[in-house]
């Protein structure tokens, strides 16, 4: 049994929090934030609209912080117009794009540009997602095979991995040990790229942003927050 799923919101500070709440049979207060910040809110049946908003309220600290966080690790990177002198980014270095006609499609990066050879009519954009996309792929397995032993101690798998356009997410994993990474991610500094599937590796022993979670990562990589902010601050 369970009652109607309503939009509800509850002013903090001077913040104000979403929620979608719903009613359950239940014995405990469910609340869950999203990679997209939504914030979910399932309550036992005999749970009154005061208790709620109270508990709420010692919780609204911790949903702030998920909130954050998952916000700091969305990708901002600002759109490109895709046009000679225009700058774009590869493994963290930023590199002057070089469109020409040609013969044959190719991409390349020589002498601090970045070239795109292009047949007529051959859209630029379309060729440099797919050169990143490739790249992506090589180096992103590579980095897997690199960081996976750091990990042997906890005895997981080696995890598929997978490439996928994620409009909110840098990486994310799945109950069933699948990583998944952004191809944009190619475009940030070698250590931010370790950093996104250390991040995720974790995952895989801990689901949640737990104590247990931050102490593995710190384990993991001492430096993790120098390259989370290398990341926010070079793609965002």
């Amino acid at each position: 049994m369970s009652k109607k799923e309503t939009i509800e919101s509850l002013a903090f500070g001077s913040r104000e929090i979403n929620y979608e709440l719903s009613y359950q049979d239940r014995k405990t207060l469910g609340i869950r934030v999203y990679p997209d910040c939504r914030v979910k809110v399932i309550a036992p049946l005999d749970t009154t609209e005061e208790k709620l908003k109270t508990k709420l309220r010692e919780k609204a600290p911790w949903i702030i912080k998920q909130q954050l966080e998952f916000l700091s690790y969305h990708p901002l990177t600002p759109s490109r117009k895709y046009i000679n002198g225009e700058t774009h980014l590869y493994l963290g270095r930023q590199y002057k794009l070089r469109i020409e006609k040609a013969a044959a499609n190719e991409v390349k990066l020589f002498r601090g540009r970045l070239f795109v050879l292009k047949k007529d009519n051959t859209s630029a954009k379309n060729l440099l997602s797919e050169w990143y996309r490739e790249k992506a792929s090589v180096h992103f397995e590579e980095t897997l095979k690199k960081i996976l032993p750091l990990f042997t101690r906890y005895n997981i798998d080696q995890p598929e991995l997978q490439i996928r356009q994620m409009p909110t997410r840098w990486g994310s994993c799945t109950p069933k040990g699948k990583v998944i990474l952004n191809p944009e991610l190619i475009k940030a500094p070698k250590g931010s790229i370790e950093y996104v599937i250390i991040h995720e590796l974790c995952h895989l022993i801990h689901h949640n942003h737990t104590r247990a979670f931050y102490d593995l990562q710190e384990t993991i990589m001492p430096d993790w927050k120098k390259w989370k902010e290398r990341l926010e601050t070079t793609l965002n």
